[in-house]
Order: C-alpha cells, then sequence, then structure tokens
C-alpha cells in the first residue's frame, strides 16, 4: 500500500502513543480501534476520520484539535492557541472547571487583541468591560472559597 498524504500525522501520534507510555494494542483497545488500524495509521496507510481523531485524543489525553492539525483537518496557522489550549486542557493541577474558566478568559484575550489589530472599527471600550468581567470571573472560580461560603449565602453555619 502507498503512503497517504496525511502530514505527520502516524509519526507526531506514535510519539504521543510513547510518551503516554501506551503500546499500541493499549492505544487500540482504550480509543475502540483496531490493533491493525491503529498501525497502519500510524505508519501513514490509512487517514482516519475525525471520529477516529477524537477517539483517539481521548485515549490520548490531548485535543482533538492537535490531532487534525496534524491530519490536516484543521489550519496549522493557530497552532500557538493550541499549545496553551494543550497546557491547560492536560494540566493535572486544575480541575475542569478551573480549565474551562481559563480557556474563556484566554479566548476573550485574543478576540480582544485580534480586533485591536484588525483596526479602529470598534470601541475599545466593551472589549475592556468583557476582559474585566472574564477577569472578575476567573477570579472568583479560581480563589479558595471558605466554608461558609460553600453553604449558601456566607452565613455562618452555627448562626442559621
Amino acid at each position: 500500500m502507498a503512503s497517504l498524504n496525511v502530514g505527520n500525522l502516524g509519526e507526531y501520534l506514535r510519539e504521543q502513543r510513547r510518551s503516554a507510555q501506551l503500546s499500541l494494542r493499549q492505544l487500540a483497545e482504550a480509543a475502540g480501534v483496531s490493533n491493525p488500524y491503529l498501525s497502519q495509521i500510524e505508519r501513514g496507510l490509512r487517514k482516519p476520520s475525525a471520529d477516529i481523531l477524537q477517539q483517539l485524543a481521548k485515549a490520548l489525553r490531548i485535543s482533538a484539535e492537535s490531532l487534525y492539525i496534524q491530519a490536516g483537518i484543521l489550519d496549522e496557522r493557530d497552532r500557538d492557541g493550541m499549545e496553551v489550549h494543550n497546557a491547560i486542557l492536560t494540566d493535572p493541577t486544575i480541575n475542569e472547571r478551573q480549565k474551562q474558566v481559563l480557556l474563556q478568559i484566554y479566548e476573550s484575550f485574543r478576540k480582544e487583541n485580534g480586533s485591536a489589530e484588525e483596526g479602529p472599527a470598534k470601541s475599545a471600550v466593551p472589549r475592556k468591560r468583557a476582559a474585566k468581567k472574564a477577569a472578575k470571573k476567573a477570579v472568583a472560580v479560581l480563589k479558595p472559597r471558605t466554608a461558609a461560603e460553600k453553604h449558601g449565602d456566607g452565613e455562618d453555619a452555627a448562626t442559621a
């Protein structure tokens, strides 16, 4: 079989699998694909669908977008943003809610800066308000809550 033009997807996938210390068989089982099919993907003989790439990404605990870029499904121009996304999504020290808030803040800053670079068509005031609102939300989510705050309106449980 001739190798398909799937970029460096196979090599990238193999590298990610090895980094995760998974055998070909273990990854195939975790992703719900056959061992021979995964082997063919890694050798560049098969081009997997976006669904299969998503299953593989989930099993590897990496972003599906990084596999989409390698497979040529997504444009590579946003690679820097994807690296930040991957770092946030794979950080074991923060919970899922915190990860989502960080991603929202990051995207709001990217949109703000992207709009600023395109020219003065939009006012900077609404963008600054949106960024300030996102930052306040992040502080509220990321700061540790006291026991009283966790029980509702902030009143001490003994006085309730």
